[in-house]
């Protein structure tokens, strides 16, 4: 590929993902969905202006690193609930990993024509909520406590977890893995390593800031903030593929927990370039999807997803929420709400691409499925949830 048409290819994306944040802001349409019809526009699926693949090796690479900005920007603004809640977040999490993992093998299987295999690695994939919708959704309807930490905490926990258990599903299918029991060591293994390493950088990280005292220095904190992020995933990516994704959130937790330098001032310039690699990744990876993988999908794709959203979701809720300090009225917004966001294409994309080199059929189906299930989340439930918030009574009251 040129240089030419490389620069082109990323001027075309980034102003895509501009332009659809403004169309949002003066529209009030949630923006995931605005950036996602922007890639389908520019892409395959559209125009044709743009096509990830060009990007060669280097659109792993730079998919992962954006990935684990936002991702250390969620992990610096976490907030864990205290007490009873705290549990209820466990056990939200410990409920969907194996209620939601297992009848979304059997959904996409039967109603979406994928493969057992292949069905496994969906389910993993769309496992988690997506923080990167969540949060701006929580924040623009003002839900009020604890359920608002609630759903940023059960994105945050579950989205490592179910992306580095859909790889290891996915190298279980090309026979780099051997058997449920490797699956499950592997697993163990790449969170705790990746969480270690997160905590570990993530301390020397705010120590580091806290040694720099000058104020007009401010961009170098920044600078390291980011080389730090980078390092991390690097060196996790190194010795244990996607143990950067717990590290990430592992180390902007401890960051965020810690006494440092102008930290609110850090927390808007890593949210800013969070929202800008937000901008950059979601229209990137859309363009990769064509009409061709979304239409044979047919009713049974749309039906697959919708009861992804209206029967597994609650059901795993209804289960985790037993004797637990959540009202009725907080647990049906806590059944409804469960939009997924850029990790989940992200890793769907990179996947795709995988299973494609590999000869695995399906492939194809698996990103289109993926992105029906961002779209119809994303949209149904992002234009529902301020009416049935207001509805619920679950805003904050205005003084």
């Amino acid at each position: 590929m040129t240089p030419e048409r490389l620069g082109l290819l990323w001027g075309i994306t980034v102003f895509s993902g501009a332009f659809a944040r403004l169309i949002s802001s003066i529209s009030g349409f949630p923006s995931v969905v605005i950036l996602l019809l922007s890639g389908l526009f520019i892409g395959r699926s559209g125009l044709g202006l743009v096509e990830p693949l060009d990007l060669g090796e280097g659109l792993e690479t730079i998919v992962g690193l954006l990935v684990c900005l936002v991702l250390f920007e969620g992990g610096l603004n976490l907030k864990l609930p205290e007490g009873n809640i705290r549990n209820t977040v466990l056990k939200i999490s410990l409920i969907r990993l194996l209620i939601s993992l297992s009848a979304g093998i059997i959904i996409a299987h039967w109603l979406a024509g994928l493969s057992w295999q292949v069905a496994g690695v969906y389910s993993a994939i769309v496992l988690a909520t997506g923080p990167t919708v969540v949060s701006p959704l929580v924040e623009q309807i003002k839900l009020s406590s604890p359920l608002s930490e609630v759903l940023k905490a059960e994105g945050l926990v579950l989205e490592p977890i179910g992306a580095v258990l859909a790889l290891l599903l996915l190298e279980f299918i090309l026979g780099d893995l051997h058997g449920i029991q490797e699956v499950f060591i592997a697993l163990m293994q790449r969170l705790g390593g990746g969480i270690l390493i997160g905590l570990s950088s993530g301390w020397l990280l705010s120590e580091i800031l806290k040694k720099i005292k000058n104020e007009a220095s401010f961009g170098i904190e920044l600078q390291v903030t980011l080389g730090f992020i980078f390092l991390v995933y690097g060196i996790c990516e190194y010795f244990l593929p996607e143990s950067g994704l717990p590290a990430s959130v592992a180390s902007g937790f401890i960051v965020g927990k810690r006494e440092i330098i102008d930290k609110e001032k850090l927390d808007n310039l890593i949210g800013e370039l969070a929202q800008l690699a937000i901008t950059v990744l979601f229209p990137l990876l859309a363009a990769d999807v064509s009409w061709g993988e979304l239409s044979p999908l047919g009713w049974g794709g749309l039906v697959c997803v919708f009861m992804m959203m209206v029967i597994v979701r609650p059901m795993s809720i209804s289960i985790a929420t037993i004797g637990r300090d959540l009202a009725l009225k907080e647990k049906i917004f806590l059944a409804w709400l469960a939009p997924r966001g850029i990790v989940t294409a992200a890793v769907a994309s990179l996947f795709s691409i995988r299973l494609e080199q590999a000869g695995v059929l399906g492939a194809g189906r698996l990103q289109g499925l993926v992105f029906l299930t961002i779209l119809m989340t994303v949209g149904i439930q992002g234009l529902t949830a301020r009416p049935l918030a207001n509805f619920l009574g679950l805003t904050e009251k205005k003084i």
